[in-house]
């Protein structure tokens, strides 16, 4: 394994001169951030909070996201109906919010919320529960459905483990990545699309949180996969992924099985870009996280704001393969429900 430098107490994010203090991974947030301590215009600095709800029995899903980008905010719904393979995407954006969005500077507790003629949309945390409560009148799905609202309820166990990690770039150590992924939270509440009722309950759905802060350099690409579930009655995810800032420090993989976490040095995405569709496979430098993945939708993008550009492509499919825990004990996994993208940005 390569070198993983693990974080174990709380520490500032970055010192006086807009370095990061350390570098690494941890399975807490331990590192404290303070948006003031960054050393760079509004225009660079990235905030942003990404939730995908996934119902591996019902086969539906859907995804928030609010984001402050400082040229400009981006909140958007979507919509992924796994039988018919669709999706529907709703956003809406805000020029030059340049930070005022009021991003909270931790990921468990704060309100975070956005509303015009378009979205209203709400991150409510409070300690181990998570209130997401949206409306988007003018929504319309592929059955021609109008109107998408409701609210779902997100339980974290305070105990579990998180991936998060905080790397800088090589050409700008300045410009940095201060990461949170929080696997494997059962989900409850009721959307509403049309007429239509979609019910997630927390013995069937889960969700993810990708909780960022930042100042990044202008041009980058990265590979990010994800899963939660349950695997014989038990909680089960992952995170995977690289690309994305120096990570000789640290890498972002891991494993959580019961709520523990269990660290991955390598995980490489072998995909043809040319066919999005078409089988992925995953490989580690450890035989740890090995895995076959049937893509069943592309949620791609394809923005073009001349020096504000952007290419993505999330796949949700199916994982089948087996991975192993830090005690070498090998478990198979079967059509497991979950996503992993591609993303290249000019931001």
């Amino acid at each position: 394994m390569g070198i993983q430098n693990k974080i174990t107490t709380p520490i500032e994010l970055l010192d006086d001169k807009g370095h990061l203090v350390e570098s690494g991974y941890a399975t807490k947030l331990l590192w404290h951030y303070d948006r003031s301590k960054i050393k760079a215009g509004w225009h660079r600095i990235k905030e942003w909070d990404y939730f995908a709800i996934l119902d591996s029995s019902k086969k539906y899903g859907i995804t928030f996201t609010i984001s402050d980008l400082g040229y400009l905010g981006l909140v958007a719904v979507a919509w992924l109906d796994f039988e018919t393979k669709t999706y529907t995407q709703f956003d809406t954006m805000s020029i030059l919010p340049r930070g005022k969005t009021g991003f909270p500077s931790d990921s468990g507790d704060g309100i975070i919320e956005f509303k015009d003629k378009k979205i209203a949309l709400k991150f409510e945390y409070d300690g181990p529960k998570r209130v997401i409560t949206v409306d988007c009148p003018k929504f319309k799905n592929c059955k021609g459905e109008t109107g998408l609202k409701g609210t779902l309820t997100i339980h974290q166990d305070p105990t579990m483990d998180t991936m998060v990690i905080a790397t800088s770039w090589k050409e700008n150590r300045k410009a940095f990545y201060y990461n949170q992924k929080v696997n494997c939270m059962p989900t409850e509440g009721l959307i509403t699309i049309g007429e239509t009722e979609y019910n997630f309950s927390s013995d069937t759905s889960m969700a993810v949180l990708d909780w960022g802060r930042g100042r990044w350099t202008y041009k980058n690409q990265w590979y990010w996969g994800s899963a939660s579930g349950y695997l014989n009655g038990e909680s089960i995810g992952w995170n995977i992924g690289y690309g994305f800032s120096d990570r000789s420090p640290a890498s972002e993989n891991m494993l959580f099985y019961k709520g523990k976490a269990h660290k991955l040095d390598e995980v490489t995405f072998h995909v043809d870009s040319t066919d999005f569709m078409k089988p992925w496979k995953f490989s580690s430098n450890d035989g740890r996280f090995e895995m076959d993945f049937k893509p069943i939708i592309d949620r791609q993008g394809n923005t073009n704001f001349l020096i504000l550009k952007s290419i993505q492509h999330q796949v949700f499919g199916y994982f089948t393969g087996h991975v192993v825990l830090d005690d070498g004990t090998q478990l198979e996994i079967k059509d497991f429900l979950g996503f992993a993208e591609d993303v290249l940005n000019w931001l």
